[in-house]
């Protein structure tokens, strides 16, 4: 949609911005046209732009802004910490009072044996250390060679040169960036809704594992030295794996001593009702979970690598090896006494127990969808769901790309004071913790209304739907 603009200096703003700014994944061609929209304040679930309209933000941020946006005392911990000590490095033998307290903090609320922390700079950052560490501690083990690491299509790791690499979701690929191929493997997408037509979702799951062990067989357990998953993964569109996958996956790799790597950055921290949804949500202890988004609630950037006992008993084995990775704001004092204060925030307010509460309703509400001809499948657990749009709901074709329905959503939905996430033929959401059910009520009438319109006008184009 066009960014319309109507005071002087908000329009400075805008195409100031316009001019100077390379957004992440710029579409050149409509961010040339239409610029930004320019969000100049957030409260609760809510976001203001610059000319004062008024949005729910059902996208939480990115899958962050966990406990709500403008919460005073958040700001408040971050400016005495700021005031108190800004930066203090954590190389080598450095470390700070909120960095010292918040690796105990993780390592308290973090499932099994995962008592040891290393703080980076968000994510992708938390993902690319993990895959370099698969090859250290292999090594350190006696496994030089044991360095391939395993992921799955439609996985999203972040968009460092490594995490990108790591993962494989079709719309990060493009032809002008390169990528790294040698020792990476990828494994077919354990989507139910998109499985084989002929097997029942049993049946693929048996598949995906026999997939998997025909990958060990074919390249060798004495080359694979890590398997990295998303529990549900998030940007590849909501995906919720077939009962008992995760568990199966993660016994084979115990029989491989294969590293199994779990991603969170999106899962931890709430999302799912639970700190981390590995073992809760799956019955799967990791080896290494990397997280970060709704470690601060998006109040400062961070990210957390949290690894196991054994692992790093392995690393530190006779005292002698130099652990050579960080990152200047590993361990920043800010970021990590804001991550402090959140945590605070959501053991108070039981935030957990909520999100499982309110979470089935969110999914029967926007569940309703389905009742619409272009809406094929909702899916979904926790405070993340998708809404997955198709041309014809018996074979599940989608759409041209050229019809470009879920951008159509949700710019409507954005004209009527909604926010969700258009990724190709998805919609998906994700929103604050402290969402309540009449915001629910909101979100699931909003976009149902749009969805109608985008039907209408999809119609009226020739296109055939239902």
């Amino acid at each position: 949609m066009t960014h319309a603009v109507h005071s002087k200096s908000n329009e400075a703003l805008w195409e100031t911005d316009r001019a100077h700014a390379l957004h992440p994944w710029t579409n050149f061609g409509p961010f040339e046209e239409k610029g930004a929209l320019v969000i100049s304040r957030g409260e609760g679930c809510y976001l203001w732009d610059a000319e004062g309209r008024k949005y729910f933000d059902a996208v939480g941020g990115l899958w962050c802004t966990n406990i709500g946006l403008g919460r005073r005392e958040m700001a408040d911990a971050i400016a005495d910490q700021a005031m108190k000590l800004g930066f203090s490095n954590t190389f080598v033998d450095m470390t700070n009072d909120p960095s010292a307290r918040l690796a105990g903090k993780i390592a308290e609320i973090a499932p099994g044996d995962l008592n040891r922390v290393m703080f980076t700079t968000g994510g992708s950052t938390a993902i690319d250390t993990a895959v370099r560490m698969v090859a250290y501690y292999q090594h350190a083990r006696g496994y030089p060679q044991k360095t391939d690491v395993v992921a799955r299509d439609y996985s999203y790791h972040g968009s460092t040169y490594l995490a990108q690499s790591v993962g494989k979701r079709p719309g990060d690929r493009v032809e002008e960036f390169r990528y790294k191929t040698e020792g990476i493997h990828h494994l077919s997408c354990p989507n139910p809704y998109r499985r084989p037509a002929h097997l029942s979702e049993a049946e693929f799951c048996d598949d995906l594992i026999a997939e998997f062990e025909a990958l060990i067989a074919r390249v060798g357990a004495d080359r694979i030295g890590g398997f990295i998953a998303e529990p549900i993964q998030a940007s590849g569109g909501i995906i919720i794996p077939p009962e008992g996958y995760l568990k199966r996956m993660w016994e084979i790799c115990q029989r491989h001593e294969i590293l199994f790597i779990a991603d969170e950055v999106v899962t931890g921290f709430g999302r799912l009702g639970h700190w981390f949804a590995a073992l809760d949500e799956f019955g799967v202890q990791p080896d290494v979970i990397c997280s970060a988004k709704g470690l601060t609630s998006g109040y400062q950037p961070l990210g957390a690598m949290i690894l196991s006992d054994r692992v790093w008993d392995v690393m530190a084995e006779g005292g002698n090896r130099w652990f050579t990775a960080g990152f200047t704001y590993s361990g920043h004092p800010v970021a990590c006494a804001a991550a402090l204060k959140n945590i605070e925030i959501m053991e108070r307010e039981d935030l957990l127990a909520h999100v499982r509460e309110i979470g089935p309703y969110f999914q029967r509400r926007l569940g309703e969808l389905e009742a619409l001809p272009l809406v094929g499948n909702v899916r979904g657990r926790g405070l993340m769901l998708c809404v997955e749009n198709v041309a014809d709901k018996t074979t599940k074709a989608v759409l041209p790309d050229e019809a470009n329905e879920s951008k159509r959503i949700s710019d409507l939905a954005e004209e009527m004071g909604l926010m969700v996430r258009p990724m190709g033929h998805l919609n998906v959401m994700s929103p604050p913790l402290i969402v309540t059910k009449d915001e629910i009520d909101f979100v699931a009438e909003t976009l149902e209304k749009a969805i109608r319109k985008v039907i209408d006008g999809l119609v009226r184009e020739g296109y055939r739907i239902g």
